[in-house]
């Protein structure tokens, strides 16, 4: 489950800049705000579980989290499925409203583009069986991880910080979680990032592991720097579905 109620100081400021563009005041209609009466939705659609490709249509986590945002603002949404270096520039030529497409937020961009609210958390994550719940617990432990990957960069970080741990290095972040699941190498906790740990946790239901977040890597929807009137109408969308909880079931239906 991910736990979007605990800010990090980079959420914060995404929400700083929500209050900023939300401010009081004659609200324009849907179809004021998105003049071709639909919602055009920038996507890469090659990374799954979040959006993906078929001859005849996409599905995804962001396929499914983008249609129930048009429901509840009451238009139809079109996707435009686009390469990933492409996607920025149709924001900025307007052939599309906004972009869903697993896309952290980037402080360097804010100023050019709004950001929503984040609507997944896909930083690094600590799984064990509970034991462990910190990074400061594994000092004299042992920690799998992916090797060349960021959570070595992550481990290394913390290796200056702490007494020390045993390092195993891994081919995949799978192959860090079975260290830990099967007990390998004396394995007491593996670090990978959480959409791993998920549908890992997902296809071994029956190894009551745990995780809390490491570091935060924030995906939030994008719209242009000029129109931040569709930055704040989708984000009042997305609070209806933190509130009512449809978002955590549309990421519990993939994840």
């Amino acid at each position: 489950m991910i736990h979007l109620s605990r800010f990090s100081p980079l959420l914060l400021f995404a929400a700083l800049v929500l209050v900023l563009i939300s401010q009081p005041g004659d609200e324009p209609s849907a179809t004021e705000i998105f003049p071709y009466a639909e919602i055009r939705f920038g996507v890469d659609a090659s990374y799954p579980p979040f959006s993906v490709a078929t001859a005849d249509d996409l599905f995804g986590l962001e396929i499914d989290l983008a249609r129930a945002l048009g429901e509840r603002i009451g238009l139809p949404v079109r996707f435009v499925n686009l390469g990933f270096d492409g996607l920025f520039d149709a924001l900025r030529t307007n052939q599309v409203d906004a972009l869903i497409s697993a896309l952290p937020i980037d402080t360097a961009r804010i100023g050019s583009v709004y950001y929503t609210q984040p609507y997944f958390d896909a930083g690094l994550v600590l799984v064990s069986d509970g034991t462990y719940p910190t990074m400061r617990d594994l000092s004299d432990h042992s920690l799998a991880y992916e090797y060349g990957s960021t959570a070595e960069s992550e481990v290394r970080a913390w290796l200056r910080r702490i007494r020390p741990f045993d390092l195993l290095p891994y081919d995949t972040p799978a192959a860090a979680l079975d260290a830990v699941r099967l007990g390998e190498a004396n394995a007491t906790a593996a670090l990978v990032d959480s959409i791993t740990a998920r549908l890992y946790l997902r296809d071994h239901p029956d190894w009551n592991a745990e995780y809390t977040y490491v570091t935060n890597t924030l995906y939030a929807m994008v719209t242009g720097g000029d129109h931040p009137e569709i930055a704040a109408r989708l984000d009042a969308a997305l609070q209806t579905m933190f509130d009512d909880g449809t978002l955590i079931e549309i990421i519990d239906r993939w994840l």
